[in-house]
């Protein structure tokens, strides 16, 4: 993933964890919960972007994630930067947006609002590297059978997310359960 090279960065705690937050002159680039898979290594090292907790955007997507994480927001209202990505991640990403609060889809139904109805792994492989966690409700995708899959930040956090915007969800099966 390529990012604009005027990136900065910042951090923040909430209910669910560490949130780091990147952004560009375009707008929010990034949203990880620390320790989620697909970390771009400029958050740490020797080539790590700058902090600025004073970025505008950086400061405005704080307080409506925390607004979300209270239950007070339902929508943000960011610019943001996905050239991060290849174009058709960028048209998934895309799509995504359109996945109202207390709403689901599925993999599936995704590629079919693409244009790409055999390209559900694709799609799959594309809402697994979204770079702006719960801005860009990756979290609001779920198995063709209603079941929590896949979430780069974790599937316990995954339910949460939903849970906090009543999505309504089959009963969850953790692995090694019978039928599982």
């Amino acid at each position: 993933m390529q990012f604009h090279p005027s990136t900065v960065q910042t951090s923040t705690a909430t209910r669910l964890g560490t949130v780091r937050l990147a952004a560009s002159p375009l707008g929010l680039a990034g949203l990880w919960f620390d320790g989620q898979r697909h970390l771009p290594e400029q958050l740490d090292g020797p080539h790590a972007w700058p902090h600025d907790p004073h970025h505008p955007v950086l400061v405005a997507a704080i307080e409506q994630l925390q607004q979300y994480l209270r239950g007070e927001r339902t929508r943000f209202e960011l610019p943001l930067d996905l050239a991060g990505g290849t174009p058709f991640q960028q048209d998934v990403w895309r799509a995504l947006l359109s996945v109202g609060c207390g709403h689901t889809t599925s993999y599936a139904a995704l590629s079919q609002q693409l244009g790409r109805p055999t390209a559900v792994r694709a799609v799959g492989a594309a809402v697994g590297r979204n770079p702006i966690s719960v801005v860009v409700p990756c979290h609001r995708v779920l198995g063709k059978d209603g079941s929590l899959t896949g979430y780069a930040g974790g599937l316990e956090r995954k339910g949460a997310l939903l849970q906090l915007e009543g999505a309504a969800l089959r009963p969850v099966q953790m692995l090694g359960e019978v039928g599982a």
